[in-house]
């Protein structure tokens, strides 16, 4: 039992840690006040579009609170193999605990979000001021905004779930903090993405391609809603996103503990509260939130550094607490005498195959590059170079690489999932995906600094600071262009690995042992899983579409209407609230239908074609969604940085035909890498766990 309180004081250790941080950044003062003015406006647009928001979420919450209060009944479970596992029968009557668990997991989610987005809004200023001494300085205050988002989520995270472990000792209980948690991060990423993406595309039309400024000139009206997008889409809904893929990879292998370890041979004792099975993925990712503290302090730089340096910087830290949360695993399963030690092998699995996507990902998002000796593999750069052809080139270029760049994130799946089935069964599935995101808290940090250093950037062109202030963020910016897409290509890893143990849980709820595609009900279950993330994906490019024409017709208005804005006459101001307000209604419209497909969708086809046809639309969703994952997001980020390469001076630079070939590619590979993309990885597994769930009614 003293085993499980382990992870709560982990969870405490990395909040006060993340305090500590947010203190550290708030207290550097802000000397210009121009800055500060800027600041406040993203600052007050984010908060407003947060409000908004979970104002709408609230409603549906509270929807489904009383859904699952009223409405699920575990005693339907009685004849399944949960019952026959559990005779004590504790698994009954558990929709009002269930429901506890979901809003439980709901406000978590949300708070994680909120709490990452206010210090990130406060950071960017931050971050550009110290800009202004040199290039460490900025690193480390904007890595610093990313950590508190990077340890509130696991700090939270393992807080909510240790707790109503310990309390509830129900796996299915638990279940509903991941459904809640969910829940939240599927609106709130579709939703932030959508903003983001109009805002950003918007901007970059309009203003560098038809009215040639600079990114983030500010007589632009979209710039400051790009910069609040990058607030409410890249912090508070990726915080949510991962705050999700960390609770669930969790829930799943403690519900695989519940449901098959006896059966494996892992352990020969019945199912009880401290099962030491069931304990390993909290002591993981308790271990994890220290080692990611400790490799957090080796993330240094010197001024001069260029990006390549600057990459392996963070390199350093993440591999450091990746190995020093090996270490500490190894030892927690060494002297367990209840736990086979093929499981730390397991972890060490997951570990790889993170590391294996997160570094393919690279190859294919970095002007950096894989280079040996004179052979050098260079998508980002090849997209570039087609840049000079025309827009057909780049947007031709940018689908080849993300398609074939699916390659190797798919075989370290296969393999991964064959090792860790060879070692420890359908549990160790589970195990690994807890694994792979063991060290979150780092990896989360940086992905989260990435979208600080693109605002200081915004800030320090708007406020007319020196040149070598905006060399020093964008090199930061470029480099968080690629930390967050290794971010998602965690995220998309470990939800494919959680998906999976998802669907081996709702098979033993359900009672179904395998799934015959010989069944014409699986076989269309299958289809339609497929199906389902193309809908959704289509359904959240239409809406960035359609957001950013709304947004392009209001820049071209003011550039019209406003006398001297676009000349940059001393005084005239664009009406950058005007340009929020769109972005922000927008959004919160466009995201409600994506987001309910999936709570709907496995209902729907539970209640009209039954639990063996759902079980296969699970399959069909994860193999299909993975793919298509993958593919946008490697492909957004390859286009991004091939028109930072450009504009870096290559093939022409800024504002040539090539240059405004490559803003087209970016511009189509925004919504790709920031809406669709990773909103993708939690539909697999809010699908998974509200099949979970709501399983039993279709048996």
């Amino acid at each position: 039992m003293e085993n499980l309180y382990l992870p709560i004081f982990a969870g405490i250790f990395g909040l006060i840690i993340a305090t500590i941080l947010a203190l550290r950044v708030t207290r550097q003062e802000i000397v210009n006040s121009t800055v500060n003015e800027i600041g406040e406006l993203i600052k007050e647009g984010s908060s407003a579009f947060l409000r908004k928001e979970y104002t709408i979420l609230s409603v549906f919450v509270i929807f489904i609170f009383i859904i699952l209060t009223l409405f699920i009944d575990y005693n339907i479970l009685e004849n399944s193999k949960i019952e026959q596992l559990n005779s004590g029968g504790s698994i009954s009557s558990q929709g009002p605990w269930t429901a506890i668990a979901y809003i439980s997991g709901a406000i978590g989610s949300a708070l994680a979000g909120f709490i990452g987005m206010n210090i990130a809004v406060r950071g960017n200023t931050r971050t550009a001021i110290a800009a202004e001494t040199g290039l460490n300085k900025a690193l480390q205050v904007a890595f610093s905004s990313g950590a508190v988002m990077g340890l509130t989520v696991v700090g939270i995270g393992i807080l909510g779930v240790s707790i109503l472990w310990i309390i509830f000792e129900n796996p299915n209980t638990i279940a509903g903090f991941g459904f809640g948690a969910s829940s939240i991060a599927l609106f709130a990423r579709v939703g932030g993405g959508i903003y983001t993406k109009a805002a950003d595309v918007g901007a970059d039309l309009v203003g560098k391609v038809e009215a040639g400024l600079d990114e983030d000139d500010p007589r632009n009206p979209a710039v400051i809603a790009d910069n609040v997008g990058d607030n409410v889409g890249d912090v508070a809904g990726m915080g949510a996103d991962l705050f999700e893929s960390f609770v669930g990879s969790i829930i799943a292998t403690i519900s695989l503990a519940f449901f098959v370890v006896t059966s494996t041979g892992l352990s020969s004792k019945p199912y009880v509260l401290s099962d030491p099975n069931a304990v390993l993925p909290l002591m993981i990712a308790g271990i994890g939130i220290v080692s990611s503290v400790l490799g957090m302090g080796l993330i240094r730089t010197g001024d001069n550094a260029d990006m390549g340096k600057l990459l392996w910087t963070l390199r350093f830290g993440i591999f450091g607490a990746g190995a020093l949360s090996l270490i500490g695993t190894g030892i927690y399963i060494n002297n367990s005498s209840e736990l086979s030690f093929d499981l730390f092998w397991v972890v060490v699995t997951g570990l790889v195959v993170g590391q294996v996507i997160g570094t393919s990902t690279e190859w294919f998002t970095s002007y950096e590059g894989l280079k040996i000796g004179s052979f050098e593999f260079n998508p980002v750069k090849w997209i570039a170079k087609q840049s000079e052809m025309g827009h057909p080139s780049t947007i031709i270029a940018g689908i080849a690489v993300g398609l074939y760049s699916t390659v190797i994130p798919t075989l370290s799946i296969v393999v991964g999932i064959y090792v860790a089935n060879e070692l420890a069964g359908l549990y160790g599935i589970g195990l690994a995906a807890v694994g792979m995101l063991s060290t979150l808290g780092i990896t989360l940090a940086t992905d989260a600094y990435g979208p600080v250093a693109d605002n200081a950037g915004g800030i320090a062109e708007q406020a007319h600071l020196k040149s070598e202030v905006r060399k020093r963020t964008d090199s930061l910016d470029a480099l968080g262009n690629t930390t967050a897409a290794t971010g998602k290509g965690f995220a998309i890893g470990s939800a494919v690995l959680t998906a999976l143990a998802l669907l081996v849980a709702y098979g033993f709820t359900t009672n179904i042992n395998s799934l015959n595609l010989m069944n014409p009900e699986v076989l269309i279950g299958t289809i339609i899983g497929g199906l389902l993330p193309f809908i959704f994906s289509g359904l959240t490019m239409q809406a960035v579409g359609s957001a950013a024409g709304s947004m392009i017709e209001e820049v071209r208005r003011q550039f019209r209407e406003i006398p001297g804005l676009k000349e940059g006459k001393k005084g005239v101001k664009p009406d950058a609230a005007r340009a929020v307000a769109i972005s922000t209604a927008g959004s919160l419209k466009a995201m409600i239908i994506p987001g309910l497909i999936a709570i709907i969708a496995p209902i729907i086809i539970g209640t009209l074609l039954g639990a063996q046809a759902l079980g296969g639309m699970l399959a069909g969703s994860i193999v299909a969604g993975f793919l298509l994952a993958i593919f946008m997001a490697n492909a957004g980020g390859a286009w991004d940085n091939a028109k930072k390469y450009v504009e870096l001076g290559n093939y022409g630079g800024k504002g040539s035909d090539t240059h405004a070939a490559a803003v087209t590619g970016d511009t189509v590979g925004d919504p790709f890498k920031d809406t669709s993309g990773p909103a993708i990885n939690i539909l697999l597994k809010l699908m998974a766990i509200v099949s979970l769930i709501f399983g039993p009614l279709f048996i």
